[in-house]
């Protein structure tokens, strides 16, 4: 490269780089981001406890229960991609703060609900709000914060998450428990937390935003992944119990969904933007995130979903104590996350704490496989104390390790993927768990009415199973039992999904996680870096012994920077001509 060329590479840098944050302005930037993710995540954890309660209210049945949780994953699921991709796009603050008045809006129309199908839909329009925040909060942390100082900041992460997920179902128990309340209010609650994020973001999210003209976002294949999947789920659902395995319906709805999902793998290979971008997809370090966090997703959503119900139904605990019960899930979350994430950003080093939490994951979940309605409390404890440290050591990190690859501009687009298919795997795990959970119980409580001599129509009359209160008390010992004993059947197929996380956490390569902003941009001591993809023998960010995101010799670095350039010369966006965006979508960076 010429030295013309290369003075006026860095006269651009040089003239788009704001000063670099200081550790307390980018705990003011994200006082709002984690109050956000705080809202959303409390809005959903308090419904958790209540939801057994609500659906007995409703007169819902097993079946409802599971697709309470089901609409608002495959929502989120559906529309994740697109938030990651208008967020490369267009302001990040402004999607966060429509992300929430669509999540609070969902709650308060799901609090008025009167029917179990009402509060399914209303939960499916919540879902589009929280694909926004969980997709959202990831690709503003990966804005503002180097991947290597990442790893502390997402201790924070892992801290709100785990305060969201312990505080939301000791709440909702005690609205649920309070009479003059009512399980309505489980809904409402959120409210006044949104509008104090939403001020709160205002006023301290200030984030580069990309301004492209001629942007087309991928509707089409965001809507083929949504309807195939929702026809596999809805198949799951129903099978064995409406129809057989073996007949027209299996055949017509498994052979609709997966043309559809083949359909929409060839409309994003032909997408000018695709929602789940391809070239990022195919990646060694992102292809095997993805695989792990389907089956961390799986295991996780669809085994912890049916904790709280565990505890109410098959053990007899009221709401607020099925939320007291949970306490070592979050717990391990809380102490797993917030330890990680310092000694990765001491490290640098990422992939020992993926696997050892996918692993602890798996041994977690055997433990719980072992439950029946008369398993010792603290064998339960233990069990979900592991699962939830897994669960901390492995989920953001696999975010991480996706940023950490890919360049600042497809940032937007790499966090939300991961996103996608963590959700994707809850959407599946829920579903199919829950479609386990739901046959065991049917067949469990029609054997032991029989052997007591009792018509097996006589646990329902009418009433749903879950409404306890409403059944004979002879019939409520079986129900209970039958619950109970049928929770441990869904803990061991969570264990063997969590396998598939292990084996893909053991091919990851050593990733050593990057000090800037950007892939290429210079650091201290650097002369430059490789991207993934890049041409030469450079692949997935690594070069001879550097790995995923790690820094290696580029005969091109100066592109972006001379390598006596400050350490922070890189934290920023560039205007988008200098991220390798085609000269008609370039435009002037602003801040948001």
């Amino acid at each position: 490269m010429s030295a013309p060329t290369t003075s006026r590479a860095e006269s651009a840098l040089k003239q788009h780089q704001p000063e670099s944050m200081t550790h307390r302005e980018i705990l003011s930037a994200l006082s709002g981001l984690l109050l956000a993710l705080f809202v959303a995540m409390s809005s959903a954890t308090i419904v958790s406890t209540a939801l057994p309660k609500i659906i007995g209210a409703l007169n819902g049945s097993q079946t409802q229960y599971t697709w309470v949780v089901t609409a608002t994953l495959l929502t989120s699921t559906a529309t994740t991609p697109i938030w990651g991709k208008l967020s490369d796009l267009t302001s990040k603050k402004l999607l966060v703060q429509i992300a929430i008045v669509v999540y609070v809006l969902g709650s308060i129309v799901a609090g008025f609900s009167h029917t179990a199908g009402q509060l399914i839909a209303a939960r499916a329009f919540q879902g589009i709000g929280l694909g926004g925040i969980q997709a959202l909060v990831q690709v503003a942390i990966g804005a503002m914060i180097p991947p290597r100082e990442r790893g502390r900041y997402n201790g924070y992460l892992g801290g709100v998450l785990a305060l969201a997920t312990v505080g939301g179902p000791l709440l909702g128990g005690v609205i649920v428990d309070t009479s003059w309340l009512g399980w309505r209010w489980c809904f409402f609650a959120g409210a006044p937390f949104a509008v104090i994020a939403l001020i709160t973001l205002q006023r301290t999210l200030h984030l580069p935003v990309f301004k492209r003209e001629n942007v087309k976002i991928d509707y089409a294949g965001a809507s083929l992944i949504a309807v195939g999947v929702s026809i596999l789920l809805i198949w799951v659902s129903f099978v064995d119990s409406s129809f057989a395995w073996v007949s027209w319906q299996t055949f017509a709805m498994v052979g609709a969904g997966l043309v559809l999902l083949a359909v929409a793998v060839w409309v994003e290979s032909r997408a000018a933007e695709p929602v789940v971008p391809l070239n990022i997809v195919k990646q060694r370090t992102t292809a095997l995130a993805i695989i792990a966090s389907l089956a961390v997703g799986m295991a996780m959503f669809g085994g912890s979903v049916f904790l709280g119900q565990y505890f109410q139904i098959g053990r007899g605990y009221s709401p607020t104590e099925a939320g007291l019960m949970t306490i070592p899930l979050m717990a391990g979350v809380l102490i797993s996350s917030t330890i990680s994430g310092r000694m990765i950003t001491k490290t640098g080093q990422i992939k020992p704490y993926i696997l050892a939490g996918t692993i602890v994951l798996v041994v977690g979940f055997g433990i719980l496989s072992l439950t029946d309605h008369q398993t010792p409390l603290w064998q339960l404890w233990l069990g979900m104390l592991l699962v939830g440290t897994g669960v901390g050591l492995s989920m953001q990190n696999l975010v991480l390790a996706v940023q950490n690859s890919v360049a600042l501009k497809d940032i937007g687009a790499a966090s939300s993927t991961i996103a996608f298919f963590r959700s994707l795997g809850g959407t599946v795990g829920v579903s199919v768990l829950g479609a386990v959970l739901a046959h065991r119980v049917a067949d469990d409580i029609t054997k032991n009415l029989t052997a007591a001599g009792a018509p097996a129509g006589a646990a329902s009359g009418g009433t749903s199973s879950l409404n306890l209160a409403e059944l004979p008390d002879s019939v409520q010992h079986i129900v209970r039992a039958a619950y109970g004993d049928a929770t441990g059947h869904i803990f061991l197929l969570s264990a063997f999904i969590g396998v598939v996380g292990v084996l893909a956490a053991v091919f990851f390569r050593r990733i050593t996680l990057r000090s800037t902003m950007d892939l290429g941009a210079a650091s201290d001591g650097a002369s430059g870096a490789a991207s993934d993809g890049a041409s030469g023998p450079a692949s997935d960010g690594a070069s001879g012994p550097a790995s995923d995101g790690a820094f290696a010799t580029a005969s091109g670095a100066a592109k972006h920077a001379a390598s006596d350039e400050p350490k922070h010369a890189a934290d920023t966006e560039l205007p988008a001509a200098d991220h390798g965006l085609p000269a008609k979508h370039a435009a002037e960076v602003t801040r948001g």
